[in-house]
């Protein structure tokens, strides 16, 4: 339609200036009295004949300039698409059947799925029991205030078992897969459900076939009131079963059922019964051989402790799940919109990652995955691999991946709408290249066989453009005004509601940050991860044999931001012996209760934020995690604390203790303590210390309550946020098994 109106703009111009009319006057005797008159008219007419066709020729320029820059936005970057198929390409054959099916549904108690859009689903609900009423219990939520649950063993590949507590019931879930002949694409697998309780159990078994509109409300709906006829359009089938405790039950899913000799027999009976038991314990046994081989702590730490390790592992790998959808992009240039429906779709994309937390945050998380991958690399590197080039394909033109992953039905359900559209001016923590500089530590340390490292290069390899796009995005859309200077983009520098404007961006959600946000900041955490990635680039080209290429020499980039003098200079306080942000900036900011009138002159009382004196452009004073970047990436050798950031928003990154940072830390100690100098043993001391608390905290709190926490803290230890927040809170492994990157 847009065309169809440039082309009829065009025409009556044409019109104008060509017709027969004109042809005629042409050919006619003007009159002398009106000539200068005429000359003036027509002078007047081809002026504005010129003006029409300047601005509309600006009209168009400007049309096709935003249809450029949203099909950028959205579109694939073109050199990444082409090496996708590169990228993928080791994860195909065997290795992409063996991941086929598995508990990819991680919102859920018991979900399975295929990976692959058009996916069978599976899932596990049951009739609970909370204050003398009875619940289905289907999706992960704290509401439903399960003692405990979670994964006690999973590796990540064909089997894992569940533990989930309930009131007076005890539910104990096994998962196992199996490729015999005769089976399909992907193979069979079983669930045991074994129950144990003083009442009777009911519980609910479902199937769900790919439909233009499905979701888990229509298994709620109709889950017991189903006949025990099909009808030909149904998607849908549910297996009720009501028994006595004690329970067990095995059900079996066979594909490629459709062809000749597929011994269906045959397989569901080495899928049930004492086979699968057998089955069941000789994949625990191996879990268990696999855990002690991979982290190296038994013996070395107390039972309780090993236990812990293990459920960190397990449900790290247990929660790994599958998504695909498109993703919502806020148009550029808009900080805020009322209207939820304003944005643009990505285009549609898949993604295999592990997620933070089953029933808070579900879904992939940019910043949390190279946690993750730290733990899973250990475990399993093809699927760290694989994990780490799925969201490298969610790459855009310009280099830019969206932080949040909210791909289909299933995980917008658990995201506010005001949350799920995505921003392409503000960035993330670029944590995935955490493992890949572990990866490469790991190279140059010999820890991998011959056959891991050559996997690890050829991804590199064919990773190489994705990672260097990724790099250059951050050294130019968030580069600062000083060279060597960055900041995070995407602060709101008109909000009353919030003491310190957030930095989402930056992961630290609330850390205090200049109080009025600009152009003139300086990040340090967001300098500190720019000399990560600069280094790791740098590692990989020498690794590679990469020719220099003009205006990307990632070693200069290293050095310039490991240099100790300009550090000093940009962000050191030497009245406080400590390194900040900087900005413009006041102390003198305070949450006063205000009375505001809203519709139908409704008033309301509200905290707004209240600046007592005029900021200026000075470093910020606030020690605490950002002020320890440096150190964490071992640059150097060695008063809104705790305080609301709005009416709603308690501490979050301005106190508690959070386990990636901590990990970090002890990385920086545990290096620190090996090194010659006059801080050595005083590192080790601080070094000790803080593992054998981290530790002796999280065990403590996981035995008491039955989770892992997001958070912990700082003063009494007791676990916060999120439950079952086994995403980098599992990082506590690698603290016993002492193994940093």
């Amino acid at each position: 339609m847009a065309g169809s109106g440039r082309s009829s703009a065009r025409s009556r111009i044409k019109f104008s200036t060509d017709s027969g009319d004109d042809g005629a006057l042409r050919g006619a005797k003007p009159n002398s009295k009106l000539r200068r008159d005429r000359s003036k008219d027509h002078s007047l007419i081809r002026i504005l004949n010129v003006d029409l066709k300047i601005m509309l020729g600006i009209g168009v320029f400007s049309f096709s300039i935003i249809i450029f820059l949203i099909h950028n936005l959205v579109r694939p970057l073109n050199k990444l698409r082409r090496l996708g198929g590169f990228i993928f390409l080791k994860f195909q054959g065997e290795h992409k059947e063996s991941l086929y099916w598995g508990t990819y549904r991680p919102h859920v108690y018991l979900g399975i799925r295929a990976r692959t859009p058009q996916s069978l689903v599976a899932g596990l609900m049951w009739i609970g029991l909370k204050d003398g009423r009875y619940y289905m219990r289907h999706l992960c939520q704290d509401s439903d205030e399960l003692s405990t649950y979670g994964w006690t063993q999973h590796n990540g590949r064909d089997f894992g078992h569940q533990v989930l507590v309930d009131q007076g019931l005890k539910l104990e879930t096994s998962f196992l897969k199996s490729k015999n002949e005769g089976s399909g694409y992907g193979g069979d697998w079983a669930v045991r459900i074994d129950a144990q309780s003083e009442k009777t159990l009911i519980f609910t078994i479902y199937l769900i076939c790919p439909a233009n509109s499905w979701g888990p409300s229509m298994v709620r709906k109709f889950g017991l009131q189903l006949p025990d006829s099909s009808e030909d359009s149904s998607n849908i089938l549910v297996f009720q079963i009501s028994a006595r405790i004690p329970f067990k039950t095995d059900i079996v899913f066979v594909s490629g059922t459709g062809v000749e000799d597929s011994r269906v027999k045959a397989r569901v009976n080495s899928l049930t019964g004492t086979i699968l038991t057998n089955q069941l314990q000789e994949k625990q046994s191996e879990f268990d051989a696999k855990f002690d081989q991979c982290f190296n702590i038994a013996g070395k730490l107390e039972s309780e402790s090993r236990i812990v390790g293990k459920v960190a592992i397990a449900n790290m790998l247990g929660g790994i799940g599958y998504f695909y959808g498109q993703s919502k992009i806020a148009y550029a240039g808009k900080s805020k919109h009322k209207d939820h429906d304003n944005f643009i779709a990505y285009w549609p994309a898949e993604l295999y990652t592990a997620v933070p937390s089953r029933p808070f945050f579900p879904r992939g998380f940019l910043w949390d995955e190279g946690f993750h991958q730290l733990l899973i690399w250990r475990w399993d590197i093809s699927i760290c691999l694989d994990i780490v080039g799925h969201w490298l394909d969610l790459m855009n033109i310009d280099g830019w991946i969206p932080r949040e992953q909210i791909l289909g039905s299933e995980a917008l359900s658990k995201v506010p709408e005001e949350f799920v559209r995505q921003r392409p001016t503000n960035g993330n923590p670029p944590t995935l290249f955490l493992v890949i500089s572990d990866l490469l530590h790991g190279i140059q340390k010999n820890k991998f066989t011959s056959s891991e490292s050559n996997k690890i290069i050829s991804f590199l390899e064919r990773a190489f453009v994705r990672l260097d796009a990724w790099f250059q995005w951050f050294n130019t859309t968030q580069s600062g005004k000083e060279i060597g200077s960055y900041f995070w983009h995407g602060r709101d520098n008109s909000t009353t509601r919030e003491l310190n404007p957030k930095t989402l961006s930056s992961g630290l959600d609330d850390y205090p940050r200049a109080s009025h946000p600009s152009e003139e900041e300086r990040h340090l955490d967001l300098r500190c991860w720019m000399l990560l990635t600069a280094n790791c680039m740098h590692s990989i080209t020498q690794l590679l044999k990469k020719e220099y290429i003009s205006g990307k020499d990632y070693g200069l980039t290293a050095k310039l931001l490991s240099n100790f003098e300009m550090l000093n200079q940009m962000h050191l306080d030497p009245a406080y012996g400590a390194y900040f942000d900087f900005g413009n900036h006041t102390d003198k900011v305070r949450l006063s209760w205000k009375e505001t009138i809203v519709e139908n002159s409704y008033v309301k009382r509200e905290l707004v934020r209240e600046v007592l004196e005029r900021p200026e452009l000075r470093l910020i004073p606030h020690v605490g995690y950002v002020s320890l970047f440096p150190f964490m990436e071992k640059i150097i050798h060695l008063s809104l604390y705790m305080k609301r950031n709005t009416e709603h928003d308690p501490p979050y990154w301005r106190g508690p203790i959070w386990m990636n940072l901590n990990y970090r830390i002890l990385s920086a100690l545990y290096h620190y303590s090996k090194e010659d100098g006059p801080y050595k043993d005083r590192a080790k001391a601080i070094y000790e210390d803080l593992r054998s608390n981290l530790i002796r905290n999280v065990v403590q709190n996981y035995h008491q309550t039955g989770f892992l926490w997001e958070q912990y803290d700082q003063k009494k230890g007791k676990g916060k946020g999120a439950r079952l927040f086994t995403g980098w809170t599992s990082l506590v492994l690698l603290v016993m098994a002492e193994a940093y990157c």
